[in-house]
């Protein structure tokens, strides 16, 4: 995490509403303001498949090692505690398919603002049938390297449609997107595979709609879009030059995800600079 950064950014791009952007989405509208003091470092939403009405969120480094379930009215639902491990740097979260077609939660502790860290983690387990006030969990873990050493990243997709784990580095001048095999879980001496370079740097966010069809990746500063066409792979859709849509400026925005019918996308911030949370909504134009 950059921060003081996303100071400069939220300060320079404050008349970011007058540009113009593709008008696929329509412009953030505040759902509600996140006063929770436990919350107030969300880094990461995504959208239930099981309860298409729920986001599952988290903190950031040094929080507690649980992920949080909310409405999508910014309502808290429950917490999910993760037994026997440790939110080291968790950054970014995703629901995706696992094992037995069952949907998963997945949690990305890729965040090495100094690259220190020669591998690091994703976390998964089942989504619940039911949330509860305080349930808990064991989950599976996967441990990872990059193919050139330590690197931070923030941002984690799951596909739909192959399965596979993509992570997008962060502070590399053109950030790289790297894939894993969703049958890496449980082996040994995993290595990331480079698929891509971007056309932007300091990637916070990403999450790719429930039907394998929109992909959101986002900075401080704006949100990336790309649609991806019946039988193309991740890749050659993030091959193409990407839109830009709305995007309220943010003090720290480390949170994006599709509501679960991809008619929407939400965005929040970390509480930075005395400003709280606001969870907002991005709705379809159509």
């Amino acid at each position: 995490m950059f921060r003081f950064l996303p100071l400069l950014l939220f300060l320079s791009f404050s008349g970011f509403a007058q540009q113009k952007f593709d008008s696929v989405y329509l412009a953030g509208i505040p759902i509600r303001t996140i006063d929770n003091p436990v919350l107030e470092e969300m880094s990461g939403l995504a959208f239930s498949k099981n309860h298409p009405d729920k986001f599952y969120t988290h903190t950031d480094s040094g929080g507690e090692a649980a992920v949080y379930v909310l409405d999508s009215m910014g309502r808290e639902i429950g917490k999910i505690v993760l037994e026997e491990i440790e939110n080291r740097d968790w950054e970014d979260i995703a629901v995706g398919p696992g094992p037995k077609g069952k949907s998963y939660v997945y949690i990305a502790e890729i965040g090495d603002n100094a690259g220190v860290h020669k591998s690091v983690k994703i976390l998964r387990f089942p989504e619940p049938e039911r949330f509860s006030e305080r349930g808990a969990l064991k989950p599976e873990v996967l441990e990872f390297e990059y193919p050139e050493g330590p690197m931070d990243a923030e941002s984690l997709f799951v596909d739909p449609l192959s399965g596979d784990l993509f992570v997008v580095s962060k502070r590399d001048s053109q950030n790289t997107l790297f894939r894993l095999n969703s049958d890496d879980f449980g082996k040994k001496d995993v290595e990331a595979k480079e698929q891509v370079k971007l056309p932007f740097t300091s990637a916070t966010a990403a999450d790719i709609s429930q039907d394998g069809t929109r992909i959101l990746i986002k900075n401080y500063f704006k949100v990336y879009y790309w649609e991806r066409t019946k039988g193309e792979s991740v890749l050659q859709a993030l091959a193409r030059a990407p839109k830009e849509l709305p995007y309220v400026p943010e003090p720290q925005g480390e949170a994006i995800g599709f509501q679960s019918d991809g008619r929407a996308y939400y965005t929040i911030s970390e509480k930075r600079f005395n400003i709280f949370p606001v969870l907002y909504r991005y709705s379809l134009n159509k």
